[in-house]
């Protein structure tokens, strides 16, 4: 009886923690729904908000068609033509780096709007900065070399939400100021590990951090329980909200 309550309860954790999440602004509630690996679609006054739509048609039958697409870097689990061209983003403004928006010609976009590191657009209500996202060492072969792709930084509503895009623990992140919200990346060898990952957000302390984009070489899911524990160690003010990124 205990093991089949206990079983029950993990379950129903497992149902909780794969739920939309709330973040109260000065304009409305945002809420942020994760759809795979680092693909989420955020809904906020009436703006739908597709980042990195990736994992094929079906994942979004559930949701409105995008106002506004970002797009952080050109491999397939970030710009994923197959998944672009099958769903409706003719009323869609993208933004994306230059990178990407060279090489999406034939997706049908409403607006193509390029953003570079360090510059920063109003779409809207919203603010959109673009922000470094690299590997190191910074070498000509480098998965993720610095200025190519976007991590992005949102201001919706006076809430500041960091997406770390494709990167490893840089001083950019580190210098991070002020971010309510921030996703962070942990997955060998495309990005960093839980202890750099965990060791980054301890320096820029964002109110909230979510992991995603934790699946790495040979399908191997980094722990995001040890992060998790990592982080609360040392900060127990910054919470950390764990979602299952892959069970849709």
């Amino acid at each position: 009886m205990k093991k089949m309550l206990l079983f029950g309860l993990v379950l129903m954790s497992h149902f909780l923690i794969a739920q939309p999440q709330e973040i109260e602004t000065k304009k409305g509630k945002l809420i942020i729904n994760p759809v795979l690996h680092s693909s989420m679609v955020l809904e906020w006054n009436d703006e739908i908000i597709y980042l990195d739509p990736y994992g094929g048609e079906e994942k979004y039958g559930k949701y409105a068609d995008p106002t506004v697409v970002l797009i952080t870097d050109i491999h397939g689990d970030h710009m994923n033509k197959e998944t672009l061209q099958a769903l409706n983003t003719s009323g869609a403004t993208l933004i994306a780096p230059k990178a990407v928006a060279e090489q999406i010609e034939d997706i049908d976009f409403a607006a193509i709007k390029t953003l570079g590191n360090g510059e920063t657009m109003d779409w809207k209500e919203m603010n959109v900065e673009g922000v470094p996202m690299y590997n190191l060492p910074e070498t000509d072969d480098s998965r993720h070399p610095k200025g190519r792709g976007n991590g992005y930084i949102l201001t919706l509503g006076g809430k500041r939400i960091y997406i770390s895009g494709d990167t490893e623990d840089i001083k950019e992140m580190r210098n991070l100021k002020k971010i309510d919200v921030a996703f962070v990346c942990m997955n060998l060898p495309y990005t960093m590990d839980v202890d750099q990952a965990a060791d980054a957000v301890l320096e820029f302390k964002p109110k909230v951090v979510y992991p995603f984009h934790y699946r790495g070489g040979g399908g191997k899911f980094s722990d995001t329980e040890a992060f998790k524990a990592l982080v609360n160690k040392k900060n127990k003010k910054i919470e950390v909200r764990l979602l299952d990124w892959y069970a849709n």
